[in-house]
């Protein structure tokens, strides 16, 4: 029996006698599926203000952040700078926003109309803050938008950072209008009496809430 002892050590390495089976590599779990009607609904009640909007292919990071349900911002009543994608349940307040408070706000305080308004953005994938080790920011999920400044019909460039506190009571009024006005529209309202972070812009988003500072 002593000759079959080299035979089956051959056969062993050769992989004859079956090899000892691996265990399976855990699949992904599959992506959280949004609701595709409730996304339908919303580009609809955009279209029903007049706003033209792209929507956008979903998009998700290893580290949690994501634009999904999202869309690009063409046409809302007035341009607005530097956005990016925006998830379309905060677009839609933000359209509401921009079409029934910031014109009304201007011609009350100035007798004038908004020709542009100046963004920080809206996508960012980044923590809060910008604070490394925080939590995500609303940002990261396309579900803010920071708004740092208004240009007029008659020249004038109204500014968060110059003229919350500044010393022409119009700008600070129209200011605060803009900013009680978001309050009644987004989740949260971050302006210059809320920390140093937010000294230059209002912070608008759809996250957990409400507050507004």
């Amino acid at each position: 029996m002593r000759p079959l002892i080299p035979i089956i050590l051959l056969c062993m390495l050769a992989g004859c006698l079956g090899q000892k089976p691996q265990p399976s590599r855990p699949r992904p779990l599959p992506l959280p599926i949004d609701d595709a009607r409730a996304f339908r609904g919303c580009l609809a009640d955009l279209n029903a203000l007049g706003a033209k909007v792209e929507p956008l292919p979903d998009r998700t990071w290893p580290n949690g952040c994501s634009a999904t349900q999202s869309v690009k911002l063409v046409a809302i009543g007035i341009p607005v700078t530097n956005l990016g994608a925006v998830k379309c349940g905060m677009a839609l307040p933000f359209t509401q926003w921009v079409q029934q408070f910031v014109q009304q706000a201007a011609r009350a305080r100035f007798g004038t109309y908004v020709t542009k308004i100046e963004s920080f953005g809206s996508f960012a994938c980044r923590p809060v803050n910008n604070i490394q080790g925080g939590r995500l920011s609303e940002h990261g999920r396309a579900n803010a938008i920071d708004i740092a400044a208004f240009n007029l019909a008659d020249g004038r460039r109204i500014t968060v950072k110059a003229d919350w506190n500044g010393p022409d009571s119009r700008a600070r009024a129209f200011l605060r209008d803009l900013h009680t006005a978001a309050c009644r529209r987004f989740n949260v309202v971050l302006g210059p009496d809320a920390n140093a972070y937010h000294q230059d812009h209002f912070h608008f988003d759809m996250g957990r809430g409400p507050y507004c500072r």
